[in-house]
């Protein structure tokens, strides 16, 4: 028997206020810490849970001001999303993350996550204006409800209203058919230094 069309589960989504950050940023870190780009790129599972709350409320933190932050109830799943012709740190933000990084990783661990965010920046698409989905992410807790993929339907309306097509780095193969599912195809990938891992670009137009 053929399945239907694919309908994500219904959330209630609101976008993330400053009160709301601690909570997006430890829903992050939860959600990628066994990441295989993000665990690769701080590789000490001890310190990998704070190291990640602090980068990932740095990036929440720029992105709050443009309304970009959406989540669900309790922050089971929550989103960054970047605007057409923004940058995804602010110049004020960009300032402080090779400072952190030091501080977290050390001159060595800093250089391989910045050589991480360059390769991201330099397989970035800059030929056509479009939404970026920086983060998305579902704490462990909720995983398997469909709070993820429904926060990003609810997202992806919005950004159909405007007629914009949609762009992500998936950092892990397993997400990918369920990005699929929702309308994104696959239209690059790109490994990172040494023998890091691969990530997978994806495209979505617009409906």
């Amino acid at each position: 028997m053929s399945q239907g069309p694919y309908r994500p589960a219904s959330v209630r989504a609101r976008v993330a206020t400053q009160e709301d950050l601690p909570a997006v940023a430890e829903t992050m870190a939860r959600a990628f810490f066994d990441d295989p780009v993000w665990a690769w790129a701080f590789p000490d599972p001890g310190r990998r849970l704070e190291q990640h709350r602090s980068l990932w409320r740095l990036m929440i933190d720029s992105a709050l001001e443009d309304g970009g932050v959406w989540l669900t109830d309790g922050a089971a799943a929550c989103s960054s999303w970047i605007a057409p012709g923004r940058p995804e740190l602010r110049p004020e933000y960009e300032e402080l993350v090779e400072p952190l990084l030091l501080d977290l990783l050390g001159p060595a661990g800093a250089a391989r996550v910045l050589e991480t965010f360059e390769r991201f920046d330099a397989a970035h698409p800059h030929d056509e204006q479009h939404y970026y989905l920086s983060l998305l992410a579902t704490d462990p807790e909720h995983s398997g409800r469909g709070e993820g993929m429904g926060l990003l339907a609810e997202n992806l309306a919005r950004i159909d209203g405007e007629g914009m097509p949609a762009f992500l780095e998936s950092s892990n193969p397993a997400n990918d058919h369920r990005y699929e599912r929702l309308g994104f195809v696959k239209c690059g990938k790109f490994e990172l230094a040494g023998e890091g891992p691969e990530v997978t670009q994806m495209w979505r137009d617009p409906r």
